[in-house]
């Protein structure tokens, strides 16, 4: 999709912030759903130019750039692919520097930038422009809206000025990510070092190492849900738990937390280093659990509250990697 859409509009500025003006206005665009589904049903494009042409419509403003509003998998690729075809810059930054499942969850709610009005399409055409009481209550209309257009759509919210970018957003975000794709493709090469080198770039650390030996993954209430079963590769008697909401959320073993939430878990193929994503997990695959810091700004105030294990159902507390801040 995004390397189509330079083709055929050319290729994107990646900006911060300090090269625009402080009040123009900045839309994000993503694509929300299950990503079970959305594996399966990808999604066409036409939706995710809609929902930020919408929400500019609604708001009565053009805007001066495009952001992503989390760097995690498809949703770091599509802002560029509509930042192309408006010709917009995209901003060098979001506001998780991760994945997670549900809008409330990024640190602009932590700063009071309300996500509506906010705009949600499908495919087909379908635009729906909405305003909310609260984050949550976004949250809540957005995943109806989505089981019924197909949980494979294009969504446009948390509309803000540059200024509120570089005030509550995380920085870098884009930036990051290329730097730890280079990293991790000279891991896949093989090249001698180069994992102790990812590893320190990311902050992470190697937990766990086995096969897949249970898998329980459903999509129920507009999310996938499950659980991924882990055998240590030298220790069977060793078995660690990952429990899934369309991210890799809470790691376990022998019921006892080892990462959790807001902090990454990231399992990667044993033999040549390539990310399986949740809808890609399967039985006996061999795998790597690593865990990562999460970005330094989710330590504040509220933070578990609204990213910690409670706020998923988790009744444990949250453990803090080394390395973060």
């Amino acid at each position: 999709m995004v390397r189509q859409a330079m083709e055929d509009f050319g290729t994107v500025k990646i900006v911060t912030p300090s090269e625009l003006d402080p009040d123009g206005l900045v839309l994000t665009v993503a694509v929300i759903g299950a990503p079970t589904v959305i594996s399966e049903k990808v999604p066409a494009g036409p939706e995710f130019t809609g929902v930020v042409n919408a929400l500019a419509s609604y708001l009565g403003k053009k805007p001066v750039a495009i952001m992503p509003i989390e760097v995690g998998g498809m949703n770091t690729l599509i802002p560029l692919a509509v930042a192309a075809e408006l010709g917009l810059p995209v901003i060098d930054a979001d506001s998780m520097r991760r994945a997670f499942p549900q809008i409330e969850m990024t640190v602009f709610t932590l700063a009071g930038i309300p996500a509506s009005p906010m705009s949600v399409a499908d495919e087909k055409g379908n635009v729906m422009v909405f305003e909310t009481t609260d984050n949550q209550m976004a949250e809540k209309l957005a995943r109806s809206a989505v089981m019924q257009l197909g949980l494979a759509n294009g969504i446009s919210c948390y509309s803000m000025t540059v200024r509120q970018v570089a005030e509550a957003g995380i920085q870098g975000s884009m930036s990051y990510c290329v730097e730890l794709g280079k990293r991790l493709m000279a891991v896949q090469r093989g090249e001698a070092g180069s994992f102790d080198e990812f590893l320190k770039f990311a902050e992470a650390k190697i937990y766990f190492s086995g096969k897949i030996i249970d898998l329980d993954r459903r999509t129920t209430d507009g999310f996938a849900k499950g659980t991924v079963v882990i055998e240590h590769m030298t220790d069977p008697n060793r078995t660690m738990h990952v429990e899934i909401q369309n991210e890799l959320l809470i790691a376990t073993e022998d019921g006892k937390p080892i990462i959790t939430t807001p902090d990454l878990i990231c399992i990667l193929d044993y033999e040549n280093a390539q990310p399986i994503t949740t809808e890609t997990l399967a039985y006996g695959q061999r795998v790597n659990v690593i865990g990562l810091p999460c970005a330094p700004e989710w330590h504040q105030p509220g933070m578990l509250d609204l990213v910690g294990p409670k706020a998923f159902g988790y009744d444990m507390p949250y453990v803090k990697m080394g390395g973060a801040n």
